[in-house]
């Protein structure tokens, strides 16, 4: 096999944060060399390998064309025009092309497909990016063709109230700026919108729901900062560049506690096909010159979610990014994915546009939180509680608040974004059984028949970090109805949850102690249907890669990953009637085999229950078994717990 596409061939594959700029542009650089054999005759379509995507082949070419020529545009910007590749020429002639009516390369018009929408904002930003080699360059009348494909973003009030505001910004700053057709009244509109999506820390939701993902950063935070440099965005951009670089500033606290020591970052959310994407809001933090996050800290954290795909299978042998995670892995797309979905990953590689003379590239690096040791942090926006440990790198996160819904909501479960946990080290399981039933990471109601109830749209309690004796806890809590769910038999596979008719089960409360590797679980059944009442109260753990399980008796189980890994569920508080690890196939993109451990439980209402929920590579050995009590102090209940570390701590409850 030849060299990895990403890697030098005369050297091994390095440790996640070691790149230099030149190794930046290498990888750049044989990404797009890596798409040209798909380019069309006259370059305006990039039509990649692979089964058509959602929305037809016409639409994955503009894709495959607009995504990679953001990652030339780049590339021209940070080398100032230097061009030895022909950059400019490639892909002026595949503009010329596709904005020419005329032309059986044409591509989708804005008022003709939804999705064109959202490229040409990738047009118009590597437009922008490279104004001097190649808008300049273009003939007149190829610009006023681009003018002419871009103006129906003007006044169109068809753009989704979430990110997509920023597409209709972006195009209307570049329209702008060469005289075309542009409103304020849009622009004044869609920065109201964006300014709606604020939440607590400098997190932005993708639209009213408690839609909390990699949109926030490589969207959300990342847009502003470009836009704001555009000189269509005078007079506008002047008044919030400081509140905007504020909440990316505050933002970045959290985000580079997202990142584990191996560079992955979290598997959470829907588009996970464009992998290292999640480095662009480290890059928006250099260009903004944010001022609590070095700069050194910041490109570390992009290179190590960089290297972490290309040290494992993306690109592929070929060069190209695929639909998958580390490698192919289909089922990972939404809807809306074709093969040329997976280039929105080049918002990764923004720092690209930074010149080899910016004072980041000289930064020495600095180490990940996750490298320098253990955190427990809590992020109230998403409703998160985030653990990290450095022994074996893996940042996890206890979720607490976000569903991409709405309170009330009575759709299914979103994988994506309903499970209690999420990790570094783990994927949610995502085959379209895991869809209609919650398999992990979850504490469910069972029926007669088996199937397991869905908690979207629960009330959200707050989350925080406490110190009892010198010890770090994170303590948040969920609770509200549950239902259960039977489908539609079409989906719509945009990254929320299923609908189809649901059935009300009952009522949970769930609470966290977290600490380290270790989650204590505190579960409560406040009511059931008295007309189909569950039959068991099910319990799961983290979904790890591989096969092996341990089921020592009725109170423990514990699945073991190919990695070294450990997923291990053990009932501290309450009746057990039977425990076991379930083994699902396919359905994780990190490998063939997934393996949850579950406990089941008798249904009895106003009884807690609880469970140790642990996850670790390598883990060491307990010291001591694992307890939790609990003591009344009046208007405050206390939990206190021995870790299995042997540690206690007291905490009151929520």
């Amino acid at each position: 096999m030849p060299p990895h596409p990403l890697h030098r061939a005369d050297e091994p594959p390095a440790r996640p944060g070691t790149w230099t700029r030149a190794d930046w542009a290498e990888a750049a650089d044989a990404l797009l060399r890596a798409v040209r054999p798909f380019a069309s005759p006259g370059r305006a379509r990039i039509s990649l390998p692979g089964p058509a995507g959602g929305y037809g082949a016409d639409v994955d070419a503009l894709e495959g064309f607009a995504r990679t020529f953001l990652l030339a545009g780049f590339r021209l910007a940070g080398e100032r025009g230097q061009d030895p590749g022909d950059l400019a020429g490639f892909y002026a002639e595949g503009i010329a092309t596709g904005t020419d009516p005329r032309s059986p390369e044409r591509w989708p018009r804005l008022d003709e497909h939804p999705q064109a929408k959202v490229e040409a904002a990738s047009l118009a930003l590597a437009l922008d990016l490279t104004r001097p080699w190649l808008w300049d360059r273009l003939d007149q009348a190829v610009r006023e063709q681009v003018v002419d494909y871009l103006s129906p973003a003007v006044g169109d009030p068809t753009y989704p109230r979430i990110n997509w505001v920023w597409f209709r910004l972006v195009v209307q700053a570049f329209l702008r700026s060469v005289g075309g057709p542009w409103s304020a009244t849009d622009v004044a509109e869609d920065l109201a919108t964006h300014d709606g999506f604020r939440r607590e820390d400098g997190w932005l939701a993708d639209g009213h729901e408690r839609a909390f993902d990699h949109y926030t950063g490589w969207a959300l935070h990342v847009y502003p900062q470009l836009w704001a440099r555009m000189p269509g965005a005078e007079g506008f951009a002047e008044q919030r560049r400081a509140q905007d670089t504020d909440l990316l500033d505050r933002f970045l606290l959290d985000a580079v506690h997202l990142v584990g020591a191996d560079g992955s970052p979290l598997v959470q959310g829907r588009s996970l096909t464009y992998r290292f994407a999640a480095a662009a809001p480290f890059w928006a933090g250099v260009l903004a010159e944010v001022p609590s996050t070095p700069p050194g800290a910041l490109r570390r954290a992009a290179t190590a979610v960089v290297r972490h795909f290309a040290d494992r299978g993306a690109p592929d042998e070929r060069g190209l990014l695929t639909l998958g995670w580390h490698g192919p892995w289909p089922r990972i797309a939404q809807a809306y994915s074709g093969p040329g979905s997976p280039y929105w990953a080049v918002k990764g590689m923004l720092g690209l546009a930074l010149p080899a003379d910016h004072p980041v590239w000289a930064a020495d690096e600095l180490p990940l939180p996750v490298e320098r040791g253990d955190y427990v942090r809590a992020i109230r926006a998403p409703g998160w509680l985030v653990a990290g440990t450095a022994d074996d790198g893996v940042v996890r996160v206890v979720n607490h608040g976000t569903d991409h819904a709405e309170p009330g909501d009575t759709r299914g479960d979103s994988p994506l974004y309903a499970r209690l946990g999420y990790s570094t080290a783990t994927s949610p399981l995502l085959d379209p059984d895991s869809w209609a039933d919650p398999h992990d990471q979850a504490v469910v109601l069972l029926d007669a028949e088996g199937r397991a109830s869905h908690r979207s749209g629960m009330d959200v309690g707050p989350v925080r970090v406490v110190e009892t004796d010198g010890v770090t806890v994170g303590v948040g809590s969920s609770s509200g109805v549950v239902r259960r769910l039977e489908p539609d038999e079409d989906q719509h596979h945009h990254g929320s949850g299923w609908t189809g008719r649901h059935h009300h089960a009952g009522a949970l409360t769930v609470r966290s102690l977290v600490r380290g590797s270790w989650e204590v679980r505190l579960v409560r059944v406040d009511h059931v249907d008295r007309d189909r009442p569950p039959t068991t109260l099910r319990l799961t753990g983290w979904a790890v890669v591989g096969s092996r399980a341990d089921v020592p008796g009725p109170r423990a189980a514990t699945a073991s990953g190919d990695d070294g890994s450990r997923s291990t569920l053990t009932a501290l508080l309450g009746p057990v009637t039977a425990s076991g690890v379930a083994v699902h196939r396919d359905a994780s993109p990190l490998g063939p085999v997934a393996a949850v451990p579950w406990t089941d439980h008798p249904v009895v209402v106003g009884e807690w229950f609880a469970v140790l929920v642990e996850l670790a590579r390598d883990p060491a050995p307990w010291s001591a078994e694992p307890e939790i009590g609990f003591e009344d102090g009046g208007t405050t209940t206390w939990s206190v717990t021995r870790w299995p570390d042997g540690v206690r701590t007291r905490v009151a409850l929520p």
